[in-house]
């Protein structure tokens, strides 16, 4: 343990953090060697940092179907998630879109939209236009997001050509009926990933931890789900407290729980890519979420927080970097295509190095994975 907290003292970004020790003891315990970590840069928002170079303007951009309408109106996130991504109510409108982001640059897209009160998107009026944009460009990829799907549903998105399919998955039903407002049972999220699993597509769930208004509830039961199922990757994200009403507060989850969590996840999912998603607090928890990520040996962080690509490194860790959405990564393979558009600054964290003649070595023997 005492190296791993030496090696976090060593990343100036870091050297601060407020590190549960029982917690660095407990993966460095269960730490293997461990292959390549990629960093994603998906341009759903700005990202930059002294480590990753900002990434191609538009080269994974989010799509809403709905624009910023959702019927169910949860209380981590009254639609304000679908704020920002580009509204194409009409299938029209998502073909001139799509067109106009091509010759833009645009590598893929992550599509999807508000719910209806059954926890379904409709995206039955879609699908040919889907169908028309794999045709005409097939090498431009098609995430979309699912919620809860029936077996026509499924068999729509196979059709039309979409490459990954991504749902939240929720363990705890006193979470989908408080949180979601939804009357529907835990054992429909499972229906769900078992209808998409058994499909031609690749399939990436999603586990948000903390969704219980910031605490830990149903994840477990949800890990159970994705180990009986066997997608392709597993995402996890932090809940974001930020959009909930003043009467249904979210505190922040803890990160050492997090940290936990992920060390569970890994555990019990040695083989499946597992990857830290874009959503989570921001600041110091944020730090620290990725440093437990990278300590716990996930496969890939999106948006990693300044330091995480330094500290996986001196942990041992190659490290690539990818422009495209993390849910569509399926192992090594980066279905958004060639890396592009984004580059390590390792010589300034060298020229730090050098600056602060305290800190014993470098980070001089650094694997990178050029894209």
């Amino acid at each position: 343990m005492s190296d791993w907290l030496d090696s976090v003292q060593r990343v100036e970004a870091l050297a601060d953090l407020p590190l549960d020790p029982a917690l660095v003891e407990a993966l460095a315990a269960r730490s293997q060697e461990s292959g390549t970590i990629r960093f994603y840069t998906p341009t759903f928002k700005v990202f930059e940092t002294q480590e990753i170079a900002a990434c191609g303007k538009n080269a994974w951009p989010a799509l809403s179907i709905t624009g910023a309408d959702c019927k169910l109106q949860c209380d981590h996130c009254k639609a304000k998630i679908l704020e920002p991504m580009v509204p194409v109510r009409t299938p029209e409108l998502l073909w001139r879109r799509v067109n106009e982001l091509i010759a833009g640059g645009a590598e893929g897209m992550l599509l999807t939209g508000g719910s209806n009160h059954r926890n379904e998107v409709e995206y039955g009026p879609f699908l040919p236009t889907l169908r028309r944009i794999k045709g005409q460009f097939p090498q431009f990829r098609i995430a979309v997001h699912a919620a809860l799907m029936e077996q026509p549903a499924v068999e729509g998105l196979v059709e039309a050509g979409v490459d990954v399919a991504m749902l939240d998955l929720i363990g705890a039903q006193e979470t989908i009926t408080q949180v979601y407002h939804l009357k529907r049972s835990v054992a429909d999220f499972e229906r769900s990933l078992e209808r998409l699993t058994a499909s031609p597509l690749k399939v990436v769930p999603h586990i948000v931890i903390g969704l219980h208004y910031g605490q830990l509830l149903g994840e477990l039961q949800a890990l159970e789900m994705v180990a009986r199922h066997r997608p392709q990757a597993l995402v996890l994200v932090v809940v974001m407290p930020y959009y909930a009403p003043p009467k249904r507060p979210f505190a922040t989850v803890d990160p050492a729980a997090v940290g936990r969590f992920l060390l569970q996840a890994r555990a019990r999912l040695p083989d499946l890519p597992l990857l830290l998603g874009c959503a989570r607090p921001a600041g110091q928890a944020k730090a620290l979420i990725d440093t437990y990520a990278v300590m716990a040996g996930v496969d890939g962080i999106a948006h990693p927080a300044e330091g995480a690509v330094e500290l996986a490194a001196r942990l041992g860790r190659s490290v690539a970097v990818s422009a495209s959405c993390c849910s569509v990564s399926v192992g090594s393979e980066v279905l958004g295509g060639e890396d592009q558009g984004v580059s390590l600054d390792l010589a300034a964290i060298l020229a730090h190095e050098q600056r602060q003649r305290a800190v014993q070595g470098g980070l001089h023997g650094i694997r990178v994975v050029a894209g």
